[in-house]
């Protein structure tokens, strides 16, 4: 996967060089190119930003340095035979960034990250971008709904939740498999050596070498910690993935099937 990303503020990007994405950066898995949107302003102070038409608080991005560092970036270099760019634009006014999105993304052969400051970019930028033939798609993405001081944190977060998800990235893929929302829940409690700590226990069943009653009970811890902490994925889950140890343990948690084949709360299903 090749990875564009054009800041006023390169050092931000600097975590890009560790962990599991700088090692993917030196093996080749990914090609990672921090840009900075100031090298293509064309007065002596470098300026990106002027104030808003219309009036109100705040300054927005211009649009001739981003236009002109897309056309560098998407135009300079091919990203591939038949390989357009996706342009990432991170934004609160965004869709909402999730496990799904970060599979999504990490089926393009070519992301280009547009970190925006201030009140944001003069909104042509993006529009213009959608209709350039090297541009595949463009998407706004929100990581939270709250606001940052600019997209290079966005930048990172998604970063982080895509590159691991390339082959090659993460040294055990198994271990891609049960992490939380990969299957639509939150990951089991997980535990290590010692067996006791500071009192506490490691549970039985984890030590007991019996690996069916490991996976039942991580399934089991699973579904209770979703269905306490997010409720939200329970009403996503499917009645048919799950099996009738499942349904008792989320009956425990107040959680019934219903009649669209999604869950409800106990209580809704009686008023139903």
């Amino acid at each position: 996967m090749r990875i564009d990303v054009i800041t006023i503020f390169p050092a931000y990007l600097e975590p890009l060089q560790l962990s599991l994405l700088g090692r993917a950066g030196r093996t080749g898995a990914v090609r990672i190119a921090v840009h900075d949107l100031r090298a293509w302003t064309d007065d002596v102070h470098r300026t990106v930003d002027d104030t808003p038409y219309g009036g109100g608080a705040g300054m927005l991005m211009r649009p001739e340095p981003w236009g002109a560092a897309l056309d560098a970036v998407l135009d300079g270099e091919p990203g591939g035979p038949g390989a357009p760019a996706r342009l990432i634009v991170p934004t609160p006014a965004g869709r909402v960034f999730d496990h799904r999105a970060a599979v999504d993304l990490a089926a393009a052969p070519w992301l280009v990250f547009a970190c925006g400051r201030y009140e944001g970019i003069d909104s042509r930028v993006v529009r213009e971008a959608a209709e350039r033939p090297t541009v595949g798609a463009v998407d706004e993405i929100s990581i939270g709904d709250y606001v940052l001081s600019g997209g290079e944190v966005a930048v990172l977060v998604i970063l982080e939740a895509v590159a691991r998800l390339l082959p090659g990235v993460v040294g055990n893929p198994d271990s891609l498999v049960e992490e939380s929302h990969a299957a639509g829940l939150l990951e089991y409690p997980g535990y290590t050596k010692p067996a006791t700590w500071r009192g506490r226990p490691v549970p039985e069943v984890l030590r007991s070498g019996d690996h069916a009653a490991i996976a039942r009970w991580r399934r089991d811890a699973a579904l209770r910690r979703t269905a306490r902490v997010r409720p939200d994925l329970i009403r996503r889950l499917s009645v048919e993935a799950c099996d009738a140890k499942d349904l008792a343990t989320l009956a425990a948690e107040g959680w019934l099937p219903g009649t669209d084949g999604r869950f409800l709360a106990a209580g809704e299903a009686v008023a139903d």
